[in-house]
């Protein structure tokens, strides 16, 4: 690691210096010809301005020649052209054996703007000049052009000689950069090396800490990091000793049932309430197999499905013969970090063991069936007289009574009572059944289209009485999804009683349905009195409501909405509510895409 990290720092510093110093050379040489052609420029500027003060007369061609002779005193060569590009004087040859110079880009931008500039190489002289022309106008109305040029011969030689001068500065630079770069770099390098071996010895263990050498500079510094983390490690490795005896005390004290298990299958921890629920004795369970002392199949099955590498998992499981014992159990992976590829890789957290507690909720489970099978014999018990009471009131309004005007009445309010309780009874029944785990669940591909509409044609009678207007938005092309036709029916129909009964006359109500991934979302949005914000995790509750008088008075039992939460979440979707008070709520619930 040494020698590869002293050659790449002396071979890169080496690098950067060549590229500083090709850099340097190419740039002076530019900026040097730069301000050459810049100054020339300046000076042919400066002898237009001249030449413009005495300009020449074409139409006499011995003061057209003594006009450039005396110009050309300037050093500069002299060239007049006529307006169709005819060269008609030049102080460097002879004009009549010249070509025409009407494409000269200095000539055509004097005839265009009044004044050229360029830089090109003399097809009469064969070497690079800087021109400059300018446009003049006789009295006759002729348009002429002043060319005034010079060479950059002698600005060539001076790069030339700075070029040589650079390269020669660049060797002296170079060989002194390159020995003092690769004498840093072996001085850095063999910090580096002292600075890995010190690691090293941290990774075995051993804390004993680092000499300071060298200049006080970054690598100093980290070398009393690297320090301070040996000391720190060493605390904490005590620290976690004393923490890790205390967590085995607690753990073995606990009325939890506690196990840990590696990754063979293997039991390698367990408290003594673990060894009185499987009836193992304590000093003989650890190092054996997981199915010689579990003796359970969803346990053990649990257990395997976090070593395979699954999240924490929780499930109830029963046990026993004779006596029934029920306990909900959890179990967590215990991750580890692994390098893969020979450890050039990045560490993978993978499962090394897994952590099993079990909970003995027997006494919880019998409660709940109490309480379940209570609420079931009473909606019995009140089903049978309720009915009585309902087809009693039916046959005193068919006209049995004397006084129709006050008795029937009275009879109709029996009879609305009977019929909520009814409709109660059968809330409680369906209620019990889903909590118990017994609702039939029959999943079956269900066309979104149709459901919609079967629960709209029901709920047309009831929104025309009230003058609301129902709108159904549903896009062309939905997938089915996976579910029951009769219970999604049950769900999609008690929203839309709802809205019919929270919405205000001349209300609106809109049904709309959309694919979001792998389900679909079927929403009730309506314009009716809304929900308060406090009320809105509690509305799925049973019995609860948020208007209680008016639920009363519409006939609800105050379980729709539970009971509909049940059945989504039993088909694996979700159902929630959207509500902003006086402006409406909307009732959305997610079922997954048939495949």
């Amino acid at each position: 690691m040494r020698a590869r990290l002293f050659w790449r720092l002396g071979l890169t510093y080496v690098a950067l210096l060549i590229a500083v110093l090709i850099a340097v050379y190419l740039y002076s040489a530019r900026v040097i010809r730069s301000q050459a052609i810049r100054s020339a420029n300046s000076e042919l500027t400066s002898l237009l301005n001249v030449a413009q003060t005495r300009p020449p007369q074409a139409s006499d061609a011995e003061e057209l020649r003594q006009w450039t002779e005396w110009m050309a005193k300037s050093g500069a060569r002299v060239t007049i052209v006529g307006s169709n590009g005819q060269v008609l004087a030049d102080s460097a040859a002879d004009a009549a054996h010249m070509e025409s110079h009407a494409d000269r880009p200095e000539i055509e931008q004097a005839l265009a703007n009044g004044r050229g500039a360029s830089v090109h190489r003399s097809v009469t002289l064969d070497r690079e000049l800087v021109y400059q022309a300018v446009r003049y106008q006789e009295a006759n109305g002729q348009s002429l052009v002043i060319r005034l040029a010079v060479p950059l011969s002698e600005i060539d030689l001076s790069v030339k000689e700075l070029r040589g001068r650079l390269l020669i500065a660049s060797f002296v630079v170079l060989l002194i950069g390159a020995l003092a770069s690769l004498g840093f770099a072996r001085m850095f390098s063999a910090r580096i090396e002292r600075l890995k071996d010190f690691s090293q010895r941290i990774a075995e263990g051993n804390f004993r800490p680092l000499l300071g050498e060298g200049p006080r500079d970054e690598l100093s510094e980290l070398g009393d990091s690297m320090n301070q983390t040996a000391a720190r490690l060493d605390l904490e490795i005590r620290m976690l000793s004393g923490e890790r005896n205390r967590s085995s005390a607690i753990l073995r004290s606990m009325v939890e049932g506690v196990a840990v298990i590696d990754a063979q299958e293997r039991l390698v921890f367990h408290n003594r309430a673990f060894s009185e629920i499987f009836g193992v004795e304590a000093a003989t369970a650890d190092g054996r197999a997981l199915i010689e002392v579990v003796r359970n199949a969803e346990l053990v099955g649990l257990i395997r499905k976090v070593l395979k590498g699954g999240e924490g998992l929780q499930s109830d499981i029963s046990m026993g013969i004779v006596q029934m014992q029920s306990f909900s159990v959890t179990a967590a992976p215990v991750k580890a970090l692994e390098i893969t590829n020979g450890g050039d890789a990045e560490g993978v957290a993978k499962p090394s063991g897994a952590v099993v507690v079990l909970h003995d909720v027997t006494e919880l489970r019998r409660l709940e069936r109490v309480r379940q099978d209570f609420v079931a014999n009473v909606s019995h018990e009140f089903k049978t007289p309720l009915t009585a009471i309902q087809g009693f009131a039916e046959t005193l309004l068919g006209g049995a009574l004397d006084d129709p005007t006050n008795n029937r009445r009275f009879l109709e309010i029996i009879r609305n009572h009977a019929i909520r309780l009814a409709r109660l009874t059968n809330d409680l029944l369906k209620l019990a059944r889903i909590e118990a785990g017994k609702m039939e669940v029959e999943l079956f591909p269900v066309g979104l289209i149709e459901l919609i509409e079967g629960c709209a044609e029901t709920t047309l009678l009831k929104a025309s009485r009230k003058q609301i207007t129902l709108e159904i938005e549903v896009p062309p092309g939905l997938p089915a999804v996976r579910g029951d036709a009769g219970l999604l029916r049950d769900v999609l129909q008690n929203l839309l009683d709802n809205a019919i009964q929270y919405t205000p006359e001349c209300g609106h109500i809109r049904v709309t349905a959309e694919a979001k991934g792998r389900e679909a979302v079927i929403s009730v949005s309506d314009t009716g009195i809304g929900i308060p914000t406090a009320d809105q995790e509690r509305i799925f509750e049973r019995f609860y409501r948020v208007d209680a008088a008016r639920s009363r008075e519409a006939g609800g039992t105050g379980l729709g909405l539970s009971i509909a939460k049940h059945i989504v979440e039993a088909h694996g979707g979700r159902l929630w509510v959207e509500s902003i008070m006086g402006e409406g709520s909307k009732f959305s619930f997610s079922v997954p895409v048939a495949s």
